[in-house]
């Protein structure tokens, strides 16, 4: 059973930066559990939304909102995803969630495996 497990959330003022952290484990056999990751987000009552996505070569997507602003990247020698965002916006302010596959990417919520979040709060 594949576990994600984030942290580096917090509070923080506009224009400020956060780096969240997601490490995987519970994987035996196979890395290939963790092909794909990526970081989605959800404000309550709204839907969750993909923020960026990155595959085994690093190939890696965004969503609009934060294009220019957030960078997604991972370390596989420590099984870790992480996610810097800078030039933090009000609008920010979500339960940011990690996920892996297998075989889907990108920003549609197709992943199998699910952390349990972190909150991410920005202040004006």
């Amino acid at each position: 059973q594949v576990q994600l497990v984030e942290s580096g959330g917090g509070s923080v003022q506009s224009g400020g930066s956060l780096r969240l952290s997601c490490t995987a484990s519970g994987f035996t056999y196979s890395t290939s559990y963790t092909s794909y990751m990526a970081w989605f987000r959800q404000v309550p009552g709204q839907e969750r939304e993909g923020v960026a996505a990155i595959d085994n070569v690093r190939r890696t997507t965004y969503a609009d909102s934060v294009k220019g602003r957030f960078a997604i990247s991972r370390d596989n020698t420590k099984n870790t995803l992480y996610l810097q965002m800078n030039s933090l916006k009000p609008e920010d302010t979500a339960i940011y969630y990690c996920a892996a596959d297998r075989v889907n990417w990108g920003l549609l919520r197709r992943y199998q495996y699910w952390g349990r979040g972190t909150q991410v709060t920005v202040s004006s």
